[in-house]
């Protein structure tokens, strides 16, 4: 196995059982905004899971997401979420993850997304496929919109403003319906190993996306933004920006997720401007 991937699978588990040791403790709960949440247990998770790439991979930079990372000039970058669905777990729901993945110039080159419950390990590496324990996994087959089953998730800031209430609402009633399950490097595990179909979301940080995304491209999806162009992580393009929506899905109803999509930011960008107009 590459040492890379084999390290990020190690650590992961040992992370999650860090998780799961705290998951049936009262929680102590941190407020980063109005409503976004941090608990002891992301920390102890991302100091455990920092401290370990850095005893294997000194030079390696790690962007992780409460700001534990290891800043430094490499070409080599890891992003860590230390516990993706923050929320579910200071709730006592049963679903969050620890996320992790690798870029190599720029490029995803080990993605890895534990599930300490369910004790799924989803690994992928480029050009190399994607499994989940160890069994190869493939995106689903589903052809036409209106027989899959999406995922999507909303922003913990700005919530009254966001216009993903109407993607929703659209999204759902042109398909088998859409879940909501408060982690996106699930969701994005859920895509590349058939379970869901499809997954939009806006404002994601690397950390949130970037394994879950090399698995769903080795699992035979697709990842784009809304426009249909390559889904780009912030801090791998030179200016920096990232994109700000992300469209994934099996490929088969990529196309028509994307024209969806279109059609309801013309017409909530019309009703905006008519709303200011009048």
């Amino acid at each position: 196995m590459n040492l890379f991937l084999e390290v990020a699978e190690d650590t992961a588990r040992e992370a999650g059982a860090i998780l799961l040791a705290e998951f049936d403790r009262p929680q102590r709960i941190d407020y980063k905004g109005e409503v976004d949440l941090v608990t002891e247990a992301d920390r102890r998770s991302e100091q455990f899971i920092v401290s370990r790439l850095r005893s294997h991979f000194p030079g390696h930079e790690v962007i992780a997401e409460e700001g534990g990372g290891h800043e430094q000039p490499s070409r080599y970058r890891w992003y860590v979420d230390p516990l993706d669905g923050t929320t579910n777990f200071a709730h006592g729901y049963p679903v969050f993850a620890v996320s992790m993945a690798l870029v190599e110039d720029k490029e995803l080159v080990v993605g890895v997304v534990y599930n300490p419950v369910s004790r799924e390990m989803f690994a992928a590496m480029r050009g190399e496929g994607a499994f989940l324990n160890q069994k190869r996994i493939r995106v689903s087959r589903a052809d036409r919109l209106a027989r899959s089953l999406l995922a999507t998730g909303f922003p913990s800031h700005k919530r009254t403003r966001h216009p993903n209430i109407h993607y929703y609402w659209d999204f759902t009633l042109r398909s088998h319906g859409v879940r909501r399950d408060g982690s996106a490097a699930l969701d994005l595990c859920a895509v590349a190993c058939g379970r869901f179909d499809g997954f939009w979301e806006f404002g994601l940080k690397p950390w949130d996306t970037a394994a879950g995304i090399l698995l769903v491209r080795e699992a035979g999806g697709v990842v784009t933004d809304f426009q249909g162009r390559p889904y780009r992580l912030a801090g791998e393009q030179p200016d920096q920006a990232g994109s700000e929506a992300i469209l994934v899905s099996n490929g088969l109803i990529h196309a028509e997720m994307q024209q969806v999509a279109a059609d309801i930011a013309a017409r909530t960008s019309s009703g905006e401007r008519a709303l200011l107009s009048g």
